[in-house]
């Protein structure tokens, strides 16, 4: 399991914010408890991954698809507790809105994806 945040061009666009936190977990390790009738999705028609979101309230919870895809990618934000992790790194740096200064929170920095 990873967590991270993103500053890229589509993420941003998503969310509407700055840059995106997400943590990952393989496929193997998630199972949605309850909700999956409320989920939604969005998907880019030129490029990008799905954008997950609940019918009911709107949040944003999950980027690609949590059912298919070889890890799933949360929303930190969708947590209403303590999610146990911590962003760990910062990818697409150079894809930053110029309008956001991104904090020296020693992090490592990634000019694109953070590598495998």
């Amino acid at each position: 399991m990873s967590a991270g945040y993103c500053h890229c061009t589509h993420c941003r666009k998503r969310t509407g914010t700055g840059s995106s936190v997400n943590c990952r977990v393989a496929q193997g390790d998630f199972t949605l408890l309850s909700g999956s009738d409320s989920l939604r999705a969005f998907s880019p028609p030129a490029s990008g991954r799905p954008k997950v979101f609940c019918a009911n309230c709107g949040s944003a919870l999950f980027s690609g698809d949590p059912f298919s895809d070889a890890e799933v990618a949360i929303r930190l934000g969708a947590f209403d507790g303590d999610p146990l992790i911590r962003p760990q790194y910062r990818a697409y740096v150079d894809s930053a809105a110029v309008w956001e200064t991104i904090p020296d929170d020693g992090l490592p920095r990634y000019p694109g994806p953070r590598p495998a």
